[in-house]
């Protein structure tokens, strides 16, 4: 039995949109300005900042620039999922189909604890069910407030995080030995067919 308090995740954290950009964004390939779109965030990673398009923003309004400890939260299409930025190149922003978390204190809940405990079945169902019956299958800003997070004392949240840390290396392990074991077994497919066409010719 884990000991936790629940509240709204606007209790927790700031929610903002991201950046306005009317239109298409403009690559600009020695732009000073990094946006990171829904192409490049994932449940598992971080974005890629080498492949995250670079331009320059139009107007002089001030974007919420992104910091380290942000959480990106994809809102829309057919997943929704959170992934916390442990760095941030300077000026960097989200795009508008993006939401951005800041939490608003750092002494109740980890940044990487939040965004782990969004990914996780619980709130994926509340998400599914706030998604049925949209047209565009996005869940509103109000829906993604009112989500109930459990947030238990930061030595419980760290003792997750290591189990979830180590559950994703082994994981990537598993993954890596079936690829292998594939390669391996593929090879020696490969190997008995020349060894049948060696036989076939020596037999003409």
């Amino acid at each position: 039995m884990i000991d936790a308090k629940q509240c709204a995740a606007k209790i927790l954290a700031e929610f903002r949109v991201g950046y306005p950009f009317r239109g298409a964004i403009t690559p600009v390939a020695s732009g000073s300005v990094a946006v990171v779109q829904m192409k490049d965030v994932s449940a598992t990673d971080a974005p890629n900042w080498n492949a995250v398009v670079r331009t320059e923003l139009p107007g002089r309004r001030e974007p919420d620039w992104l910091r380290p400890g942000d959480i990106l939260f994809v809102a829309r299409g057919n997943r929704y999922h959170a992934v916390v930025l442990e760095s941030v190149p300077s000026k960097s922003v989200c795009g508008p189909h993006l939401s951005h978390l800041r939490l608003k204190r750092d002494d109740a809940v980890l940044p990487a604890f939040l965004a782990w405990q969004i990914n996780q079945p619980p709130i994926q169902r509340l998400l599914r069910r706030a998604a049925e019956g949209s047209n565009q299958l996005s869940i509103r800003r109000a829906e993604i407030e009112a989500l109930p997070i459990s947030v238990p004392s930061l030595v419980i949240q760290e003792q997750v995080l290591r189990m979830a840390q180590a559950a994703a290396r082994e994981r990537d392990l598993l993954n890596q030995l079936i690829i292998n074991r594939e390669r391996q077994l593929s090879a020696m497919a490969f190997a008995l067919a020349e060894a049948a066409d060696r036989s076939n010719t020596s037999n003409t």
